[in-house]
């Protein structure tokens, strides 16, 4: 029972997973392909994709806010919930097997 309670943990969060991956590729596509109109349907996957990763980063940007270089500003809670992501889908992994 335990097993399948750990799979299905792990499969939310391999979930999670490729929707931020997705996010991260998205969000390059927009601030580099300004011109870029979403379809219809694109435009709907877009509202999934943000609203699914959007409560976690925002959380995680209240704590940590982005690093400023200069004119650069790198966003530090996108890479904290990354590996905090991968961190958990190994813990899960573990406590399966």
């Amino acid at each position: 029972m335990i097993s399948i309670v750990f799979q299905v943990l792990y499969l939310l969060l391999y979930f999670f997973l490729i929707t931020l991956l997705a996010r991260f590729v998205l969000s390059a596509v927009l601030q580099y392909g300004r011109r870029w109109q979403p379809s219809r349907g694109a435009a709907a996957g877009l509202e999934v994709v943000w609203s699914v990763t959007d409560p976690p980063l925002k959380a995680l940007r209240r704590v940590i806010p982005p690093l400023r270089i200069g004119n650069l500003s790198i966003d530090l809670a996108s890479l904290v919930l990354l590996v905090i992501l991968f961190v958990l889908m190994t813990f899960v992994v573990e406590r399966w097997i």
